[in-house]
């Protein structure tokens, strides 16, 4: 196993260009010596095997990390953060699936590369459901010339995504904006008027028509609580009284040594209770 003694402990970190040219030069693993130290690892927890498999597939992790400099953002952090996916990769490789550790190991770079690229592109999140995220990693190259869609343009986009023509405005939309820092630069000299959100948003949590509006909104809904409550039977209204509302919240082998149960049947009885709450509250 030459190749495996010949991988290094670690690369230089002090340099990109360093830990780039370093990454390229490991030597690569020949199928049977990557099939002998994932079979090394699975059965004997072998983490020296595990060293050599990430170490030799660093270059692959650059290669892909290269792909997303296009979103604005750090590519040692793309690059790390491909690594930690190539490490889950490792763990879960299975030397008899009859594939190449770098064909599975794609998609775990690739996933953890996104979610990063998702958690840092912007401060407020830009995709939270599957087809926003889908369409965030594909509606670049999926738009045919700049500016905005015609409605024939986003119909095919939709079409070859499997997504709702909504779906692809919307996200488009969220890509054309940017954000905008609520209190904004001052301007040294103050010649020129503020633009930010703080200038031109009023604050209404002080109205007298919102504060009246909040007071009948707690009110109505406390009284939906108390209400369902007092439906229940004494001993389920006590429970959740003395779980939930008190200030000193009670354990459940506490209410068990005064019920003479077990703690389990006043967890069945709590979770009962509970439910009837949410149902009577949905009424």
């Amino acid at each position: 196993m030459n190749k495996q003694l010949a991988i290094p402990m670690t690369l230089p970190t002090g340099s990109m260009d360093a830990y780039v040219s370093a990454a390229f030069q490991l030597p690569m693993l020949s199928a049977e010596e990557e099939h002998d130290l994932a079979v090394r690892l699975r059965e004997n927890q072998d983490l020296e095997a595990a060293r050599s498999l990430v170490m030799s597939h660093l270059r692959f992790v650059v290669r892909i990390a290269r792909g997303y400099n296009g979103y604005g953002l750090p590519q040692h952090d793309l690059i790390q953060e491909g690594t930690v996916g190539l490490m889950k990769a490792v763990r879960r490789f299975d030397p008899e699936m009859g594939v190449r550790l770098v064909s599975f190991a794609v998609h775990w770079i690739k996933a953890e590369i996104h979610e990063y690229i998702l958690r840092n592109w912007r401060i407020v999140k830009v995709a939270t459901t599957k087809a926003q995220r889908k369409l965030f990693f594909n509606l670049r190259s999926a738009k045919k010339r700049l500016g905005w869609f015609s409605q024939q343009e986003v119909n095919a986009v939709a079409e070859d995504l499997g997504v709702k023509a909504e779906t692809v405005l919307e996200m488009e939309s969220r890509l054309a904006n940017y954000d905008v820092a609520f209190d904004g630069a001052d301007d040294a000299d103050g010649d020129v008027p503020s633009v930010a959100p703080a200038a031109y948003l009023p604050d209404l949590r002080h109205e007298p028509s919102a504060l009246l509006e909040r007071a009948d909104t707690e009110t109505a809904q406390r009284d939906e609580l108390y209400g369902a409550l007092d439906a229940l039977d004494a001993r389920s209204r006590d429970i959740l009284q003395r779980r939930w509302l008190n200030e000193g919240k009670e354990t459940l082998h506490e209410l068990a040594d005064e019920y003479g149960v077990s703690a389990e049947r006043i967890r069945q009885i709590e979770a009962a209770a509970l439910k009837k709450l949410r149902q009577s509250l949905a009424a």
